[in-house]
């Protein structure tokens, strides 16, 4: 019984460490429409995320309704999430940039679940801001988004 609880224990703290937030993550609209797929990759000790598919219908290949920097342009490579770093169970110090405004928060990462990411971008203080939830794109989403190339 012994071994049984120790091996147990073991497999959950390995799980729990092995988490990570590297990977591709599907970003959603107010009506649960996925609006854009995010690949979050690491660099040296830095954790950053770019746009690496638009699957919206309307998606016209340039952002015509963006403001700043991604005014009328590609939001494919769009780097969006920068210079993040892993503390004990979250994600700090990185930026966030909204497309859609032009505007970059401050933010922290969360790996709520292994599927599930909360993103909380902020003015100052991390009570004055807006959280998202993003999830894990699974093979069945790959399939489906490279089907509407």
């Amino acid at each position: 019984m012994k071994k049984i609880v120790i091996i147990s224990f073991v497999l959950v703290t390995f799980n729990l460490f092995s988490q990570d937030i590297v990977g591709h993550w599907k970003t959603l609209d107010t009506n649960k429409n996925v609006n854009s797929i995010v690949e979050i990759y690491k660099d040296n000790s830095f954790y950053y995320g770019k746009i690496i598919r638009i699957p919206r219908k309307d998606y016209k290949g340039y952002c015509d309704t963006c403001k700043g920097q991604y005014k009328n342009k590609d939001l494919i490579n769009a780097i969006i999430l920068t210079d993040f770093e892993k503390t004990k169970d979250t994600y700090e110090n990185g930026k966030i940039t909204d497309p859609e405004n032009g505007k970059t928060y401050s933010c922290y990462l969360k790996l709520v679940s292994k599927n599930k990411l909360k993103i909380r971008g902020y003015i100052g203080f991390s009570m004055l801001g807006r959280t998202e939830y993003w999830y894990r794109v699974t093979k069945q989403d790959f399939i489906k988004y490279q089907q509407k190339s």
